[in-house]
């Protein structure tokens, strides 16, 4: 099995819609620093897992700059944005996404149970 993983930091602004009264329900940014796992059996034709670019182009493309909240059809948490990322890849198993030093949520699919790095 082969693995990589890529870090990229997005920049964007937010909203939470919760269930109680949070400061995190008024508008605000972070720079989200996300690392995406892949892996594969066997590399591809130019010898690859896949391309550290195509990572960053369809992460970065869709969410750096941006008020997720308009490009995300869902509540923007940490949590379901590691998913959100995780389901874009084919070949990713695993996203972290670090909102802020001490908040890092992460998202690991199912079939995932002998994965490393």
């Amino acid at each position: 099995m082969y693995y990589i993983s890529k870090k990229i930091e997005v920049s964007g602004s937010h909203r939470l819609e919760l269930s109680y009264e949070s400061k995190c329900s008024n508008v605000h940014g972070h720079n989200w620093i996300v690392t995406v796992f892949c892996r594969a059996e066997t590399l591809n034709a130019d010898g690859m897992v896949c391309d550290f670019t195509r990572i960053k182009e369809d992460i970065m493309g869709r969410l750096d700059h941006r008020h997720l909240n308009d490009v995300l059809p869902f509540n923007p948490t940490a949590e379901n944005i590691a998913r959100w990322i995780t389901e874009q890849i084919p070949e990713c198993y695993k996203t972290i996404v670090q909102e802020s030093e001490g908040n890092v949520a992460a998202y690991v699919r199912d079939d995932c149970g002998d994965c490393v790095l």
